[in-house]
């Protein structure tokens, strides 16, 4: 009995040094120091201990998915409200997809020399839409793009045709590359998104609501599912289990849904907002222990993507401007924002620090957004006077080009394939162009 017992104490010391070790390396790889070297004395653990890369998430998102499967679903319930409503215990990160290898932004301070130079594009004329486009998206895996417009329709388009249409050779006369538009909003698109795993695309639009388009079922016309929200649905982001969806209203917080009950959850911890807290733009990260929003105010608020509560809010982070797009880089400690300041700003997650800052692109009137290309070795972004696409190198900051736009009047959007070098802008000229790298 007691040799059992002694045996017992030894396997849980091991399991309490081990999760130990997990939490340091999590920490101190996300950057915040100051709290790893914290636990790494409290516990004794190494500071430089080696564990493989999101093992910690990895191993909660195992065990949130075991969980996930022993719970019994709440009952169906459009549109709930309440402040402070616990969020579901299977809301977490999951493992970061497999997407294109990104850059190491950890020397991203220190960089120095030598830009890169970006290869040529070539843009080509997709389609039109009776009315201004105003953003697009493509899926995980590249296959298909989105497009939305102030005439209330979604274009969809299929990668693969596209590239078609673009050969030089091409002989089997026009290839159409829209395969689906759908018409189910009463007011102007504002933002897409597609599940990560299913055949799914939603959409937010001025009506407030929130549709869910199958396009596998190339019958269906009108969305399959709605959540009305009580406001203007500027932003939309899938987390990567595709079980919980956000939205970024007029309303200065997030609104989290999930997707199987419709329930919406609110933060409880709700930091100071001041007037004009509407969000612009909110985006997860690529495991979704995280998100981040851009909003009228001009700051960028990092939130806990468990508990929904607001880590930190960079204030005034494009001064008395609009943020209008936060997104995270793949490794998830940067985030680059842009602004109505006509800057682009790349913050440090684990302190809220500025570490660089993409000038020489004028964008202060259009609700634009700065995007990595699919590597992140280059960050492109509009110039609304000059109607062109102006690119830096992520590291050193230098512009490196600018290329004519094409469109009759500035891109209002822009929006970098996840998985090769092909972008989309979207126009105020009501057209939608694909840019893929010139062989």
């Amino acid at each position: 009995m007691e040799s059992s017992n002694l045996e017992q104490t030894l396997q849980d010391g091991k399991l309490f040094r081990h999760l130990n070790s997990l939490i340091v390396a999590h920490l101190r790889d996300n950057n915040l120091n100051q709290a790893a070297s914290a636990v790494a004395s409290a516990t004794m653990t190494p500071l430089n201990v080696e564990v493989p890369a999101n093992n910690l998430l990895e191993l909660v998102a195992k065990g949130l998915a075991v969980k996930k499967d022993e719970m019994l679903r709440g009952v169906s319930s459009t549109g709930l409200y309440d402040l402070g409503t616990s969020i579901p215990a299977v809301y977490g990160s999951v493992s970061a997809p497999l997407t294109a290898a990104a850059i190491d932004f950890s020397s991203v301070e220190d960089t120095k020399g030598a830009s890169k130079s970006i290869p040529k594009h070539e843009p080509r004329h997709l389609s039109e839409h009776k009315n201004v486009a105003r953003c697009a998206r493509f899926s995980l895996d590249g296959k298909y793009i989105a497009t939305g417009s102030s005439d209330t329709s979604i274009k969809l388009f299929e990668v693969a045709k596209i590239k078609q249409m673009m050969l030089p050779d091409a002989r089997d006369g026009p290839v159409r590359t829209v395969i689906w538009t759908f018409y189910d909003h009463a007011l102007p698109i504002n933002d897409l998104d597609f599940h990560p795993q299913n055949t799914i695309l939603i959409s937010g639009a001025k009506d407030h609501t929130i549709k869910f388009f199958d396009f596998s079922k190339m019958t269906a016309k009108r969305a399959f599912r709605v959540i009305q929200d009580t406001h203007n649905v500027r932003s939309v982001s899938f987390h990567p289990s595709g079980d919980f969806l956000l939205a970024g209203t007029d309303h200065p917080i997030p609104h989290l849904y999930d997707v199987n009950t419709f329930q919406c959850y609110l933060s409880a911890s709700i930091p100071e907002i001041g007037v004009n807290g509407a969000i612009n733009q909110v985006r997860y990260s690529t495991t979704g222990g995280m998100y981040v929003t851009a909003s009228k105010d001009g700051a960028i608020r990092l939130w806990d993507g468990v508990n929904a509560s607001c880590i930190r809010s960079i204030v005034g982070a494009h001064g008395t401007s609009e943020a209008t797009s936060a997104i995270f880089t793949k490794d998830q400690r940067f985030i680059l924002s842009c602004g109505k300041d006509s800057s682009v700003k790349l913050w440090e997650v684990g302190t809220g620090r500025l570490v660089k800052q993409y000038l020489g692109a004028t964008h202060t009137q259009l609700r634009c957004q700065a995007v990595f290309n699919h590597t992140e070795e280059f960050v492109l972004c509009i110039d609304e006077p000059n109607n062109e696409i102006v690119i830096w190198d992520a590291l050193t900051a230098e512009k490196v080009a600018r290329w004519p736009s094409n469109h009759i009047g500035a891109p209002r959007w822009l929006e970098h394939s996840p998985v090769e070098a092909a972008f989309v802008s979207c126009g105020t000229d009501k057209s939608i162009r694909y840019w893929k790298e010139a062989l």
